[in-house]
């Protein structure tokens, strides 16, 4: 499983998405350009000291990410407003990437078309959206769960 964020908008969301790759060991790929310095103060304070632990993969451009050998395997599954069938009625596979867009525009077109799939995450009525970290932080514990993804470190109290 792996973590795919497309061109994000907010450093402190990119920190939080690598503090949660690290915590679930999943990596986290970064399509460029960001809407920020990537090496901005809020992403390192997001991400506290697991920016560390995070393995973190950035990709310059669209295209070097579709080329990126870990990208080579497994589905590519974007999460999106737009998407066709609800996170509950999905099955993942080991090896899925699961894609979320920006903040601000989500993803053109031709990404949408490069997807394998497309999932929306299930809202109130009169709700718009969750935040990114919130969204992928569901969507992976669901893929997780799913595939027996998850860390077998012991419990912490």
């Amino acid at each position: 499983m792996r973590l795919a964020l497309f061109q994000p908008d907010i450093p402190q969301n990119l920190g939080a998405a690598l503090r949660l790759g690290a915590c679930l060991d999943t990596p986290v790929d970064v399509i460029e350009p960001c809407g920020f310095p990537f090496s901005d103060a809020g992403v390192r304070r997001a991400a506290m000291d697991y920016g560390a632990l995070a393995e973190l993969n950035r990709h310059a451009s669209w295209a070097d990410f579709l080329n990126s050998s870990g990208r080579k395997a497994g589905r590519l599954v974007l999460f999106t407003t737009k998407g066709a069938e609800p996170l509950h009625g999905f099955e993942f596979r080991h090896g899925d990437t699961l894609l979320f867009g920006r903040e601000s525009s989500g993803v053109p077109e031709d990404v949408h078309a490069a997807a394998d799939a497309r999932v929306f995450i299930p809202l109130a009525p009169g709700a718009r959206s969750l935040n990114l970290t919130v969204s992928a932080a569901i969507a992976l514990s669901e893929a997780l769960r799913q595939t027996n993804g998850f860390p077998k470190g012991a419990p912490r109290v």
